[in-house]
């Protein structure tokens, strides 16, 4: 992200989504290698043979096999792409713009600038309130509403935003500070050399 920063441009803040979506891929990871084994040691113990009586002990090892794979396909099919999911997806508050990238091999970026944001909305569902988690909606003149999902601590996330937000210059070039920024070669007539001509 820092390569990409616009001149005098800071990075406030960068998270992850709240883990809380790996809980699906989490257990998945926990409770196939313990079916896996289950399965296993109730077909060497005979259950196969017992159920299906063709299934048998030249079958077995088989049978076995057949348990690990199923579990290499839940870890590689199902928790895997979930968790690289997640550790490709950040969120970055810098001083001028929100930025979600997506993906690590097939990225996607989506921005925000701050300057354009004129509603925000935090929405937050029982469970993200639980964790402390929430949805921030940014609605802006041009590109609608964008929406960063599961972002943690989301309260004091909204705070950085507003904060950045607020220390934007305005319109009329006032900095935070109290200094006055004009664009090369924009001054107001009355401060170029020669003062206003009253003629």
């Amino acid at each position: 992200m820092r390569k990409i920063l616009v001149p005098g441009e800071q990075v406030i803040v960068t998270t992850r989504p709240q883990a809380r979506k790996l809980t699906g891929a989490a257990l998945a990871f926990v409770l196939a290698p313990a079916l896996g084994a289950y399965a296993s040691a109730w077909i060497i113990r005979g259950g196969a043979a017992r159920l299906a009586p063709a299934l048998g002990r030249q079958w077995m090892p088989w049978l076995v096999t057949a348990c690990v794979l199923a579990v290499a396909a839940v870890w590689l099919g199902y928790c895997l792409p979930r968790l690289l999911r997640w550790q490709g997806t950040r969120y970055t508050l810098t001083s001028q713009r929100i930025v979600a990238r997506y993906g690590l091999l097939n990225r996607r970026d989506q921005q925000v600038n701050l300057a354009s944001v004129r509603n925000l909305t935090v929405h937050e569902s029982f469970l993200q309130r639980l964790v402390r988690s929430g949805n921030i909606s940014l609605e802006t003149g041009y590109q609608g509403v964008v929406t960063f999902r599961d972002v943690p601590e989301v309260a004091r996330f909204r705070d950085f935003i507003l904060d950045a937000i607020g220390e934007l210059p305005d319109e009329s070039g006032a900095q935070p500070g109290g200094a006055t920024y004009y664009p090369a070669g924009v001054f107001p007539e009355d401060m170029r050399e020669g003062g206003r001509d009253d003629r």
